[in-house]
């Protein structure tokens, strides 16, 4: 459906693998200005047009790739382009967030997203240009790795793509847009099952501005911003997102061990410092990115994406490993085979543990690092123990024992930050729609460790709040199609110099645990808060490409209706408020013996987190919520 608004195409494909027919999906302005795109619109389709109980890996179920209003742009950091399904692994809303050009050749080619549905008889792959949509043959393609796959297709073109792992359907099995990975929830075992290996996309068009000066200007602006901040300008371009390794190992927030403890003693050895010193070639960033957080590395002679910090963690300390290259090794071996290096990371941290414990006879064990480029193989194959490895920690658990250190959520693997020093994060693991996710948790970690301002990690004081409001800025930023790390901005360079020992420090620790009421109240009033605030430039960027009357308001709420919308569709496919919960070693079992107070208070934080979201004691959104967000229509639907 053609749009007034700039900044879109105004048309989404759907292409029916089954019939081969190609047609259209008809997105209203009311959606754009509710949904913005990404994620939260995916959502909504979803919802909207997915049967419940759908099983994720037949012929009825969809996967929706999808952009935001900036993807393509030239604003910074917004080549991020979104992938939404019905999650095979957890059963629930399962969505991945990429880099990489396909999402701006999409929109180049002319079209917001694409909606694939049915399975074809062999495989095949879809091509995109400005011209036509044609399903091609592609058997020849079959059994190659990803990087074979993109180079036996238009290099040129945009291209998501899987490896083995998703032609042979692990559960967490990733797709692959140039060196980048949309990672979780196994979205690429769905295209597997759809026997699609690919899609390329290629076009010239351009995305039309409502207002181009004051876009340039706005745009100039915030790249000034982010190039002249001490976090975006200097220390993630300078050590990529392993600079929270050391950080997080001093505070007792790495895990260790699968996440038996926090601290390992050999961090500094698998840091992002020592990535630098020892093993960095040079920096990589996605189009439009004035950061560059990405690594180059070599690997078996060849320049190739290093690994990012969950890698760094999960197939480090949690497997204690201190051999920075190997992790190198296998990250590129990951992404070659199309595996979610987070997933594959809690899944053989588990095994090793279950060796430990006598509830598995495996030769995985913690410390021994000859036999993981095997195993990875393994599970990208589904040969031996990489087969029972494929299914998850989860469905591992079900059947081998040991839930209380079956490190997932909602049958996620949790990403590389250990819970019981920062008990917001705990909380947004526990509520994350997709499961055991960092970001789609609302990274509190950011406030209670990473960040230049922070505040008491243990308390379960005003973590209700602050996670209900990350959430949400979470939820809008992807939804607007920029990388989140443009949030990182956000806090004031000038609190970069404030000494974390001072008195200064400390009484903004205090305000910050005092701030629940105050931050509860603004979360109540995000729609009618029309201004944009110069610390957060989404709003205004978008208002001045698209011509919406968008002010910081207007986007957060939008963010809350995404939100709102994935968790209807959870509570659709039979998850309650008893999913929303974390394994008995963060919730139960103290890090620090000696401090109680050192595991996820979740029993005090859950209720307040379901008032303050306007949901009832069962974690089911309210009618008067959903009707104050316009999704009115939603309160009698499958829910």
């Amino acid at each position: 459906m053609p749009t007034k608004y700039k900044g879109y195409m105004g048309d989404m494909l759907v292409v029916d693998l089954s019939t081969r027919e190609v047609s259209h999906y008809d997105v209203s302005d009311r959606d754009r200005e509710m949904f913005l795109g990404g994620k939260g619109l995916a959502a909504k389709i979803l919802f909207d047009t997915l049967p419940t109980g759908t099983d994720p890996l037949g012929p009825d179920a969809i996967l929706i790739f999808n952009t935001g209003p900036l993807n393509g742009s030239g604003a910074p950091c917004t080549s991020r382009f979104n992938i939404s399904g019905k999650s095979p692994l957890t059963g629930g809303i399962g969505s991945s967030n990429c880099g990489g050009n396909f999402g701006v050749q999409l929109k180049r080619a002319g079209y917001d997203g694409l909606i694939v549905k049915g399975k074809a008889d062999s495989p095949v792959y879809i091509e995109i240009t400005e011209d036509s949509v044609e399903i091609k043959d592609a058997a020849h393609l079959w059994g190659k790795n990803t990087e074979e796959t993109q180079e036996a297709l238009d290099t040129k073109a945009g291209i998501v793509c899987i490896g083995p792992a998703g032609e042979n359907l692990v559960l967490y099995a990733a797709i692959i847009s140039g060196e980048r990975a949309a990672g979780r929830c196994g979205l690429g075992t769905v295209m597997g099952s759809k026997n699609l290996k690919a899609i390329q996309a290629k076009g010239k068009k351009k995305i039309p501005v409502h207002d181009p000066e004051g876009f340039k200007e706005a745009v100039k602006a915030w790249v000034d911003r982010l190039k002249a901040h001490p976090i975006t300008g200097d220390i993630v371009p300078k050590y990529g997102t392993g600079n929270f390794l050391n950080k997080l190992n001093t505070v007792n927030g790495l895990p260790t061990a699968n996440f038996s403890k926090g601290h390992y003693e050999d961090g500094e050895m698998i840091s992002g410092e020592a990535l630098a010193e020892k093993h960095l070639v040079k920096n990589m960033g996605c189009v439009s990115c004035p950061i560059r957080c990405g690594r180059v590395v070599t690997v078996a002679g060849k320049d190739v994406k290093g690994p990012e910090f969950e890698t760094m963690g999960l197939f480090g300390s949690n497997i204690l490993n201190n051999d920075l290259g190997a992790i190198c090794d296998w990250n590129r071996q990951m992404d070659l085979l199309g595996l979610d290096t987070i997933s594959a990371g809690g899944a053989i941290a588990f095994a090793m543990e279950l060796t430990q414990r006598g509830l598995l006879d495996s030769d995985l064990e913690f410390g021994k690092i000859d036999n993981i480029a095997k195993t990875l193989d393994d599970i990208a194959y589904r040969r031996g123990l990489g087969n029972d490895l494929a299914e998850g920690v989860k469905r591992m658990a079900d059947k081998y024992g040991g839930h209380d250190f079956a490190i997932h959520s909602k049958g996620l693997e949790i990403a590389s930050y250990e819970p019981r020093v920062s008990a917001g994060m705990g909380l947004g693991y526990a509520t994350a729609n997709r499961g055991g996710c960092h970001l789609n948790a609302g990274y509190m970690v950011f406030f209670e460790h990473l960040g230049p301002i922070t505040m008491d990690p243990l308390t379960p004081k005003s973590k209700y709040a602050w996670t209900i409001f990350q959430q949400n800025a979470m939820e809008a930023v992807s939804s607007s199609g920029n990388c989140l790390f443009t949030t990182y901005a956000i806090i004031p360079a000038a609190a970069t110099k404030v000494d974390p020992s001072s008195t200064l420090a400390s009484a903004i620790s205090k305000t910050l645990v005092a701030s629940g009421p105050a931050i509860n109240m603004t979360n109540k009033m995000v729609p009618s808060i029309p201004l944009h605030v110069p610390d957060i430039p989404h709003s205004k960027v978008i208002s001045k490409l698209t011509g919406m009357n968008m002010h910081l308001g207007n986007w957060l709420a939008a963010g809350e209706r995404g939100y709102n919308m994935e968790r209807l569709f959870n509570l659709s496919e039979g998850f309650t408020a008893a999913d929303d919960t974390l394994p008995a070693r963060f919730t139960k079992t103290a890090q620090n013996p000696d401090k109680p107070e050192t595991k996820v208070p979740l029993a005090v934080m859950l209720p307040q987190y379901y008032n303050g979201r306007g949901w009832d004691k069962n974690g089911v959104p309210t009618a008067s919520r959903l009707k104050r967000l316009g999704l009115g229509k939603y309160v009698t639907a499958k829910a």
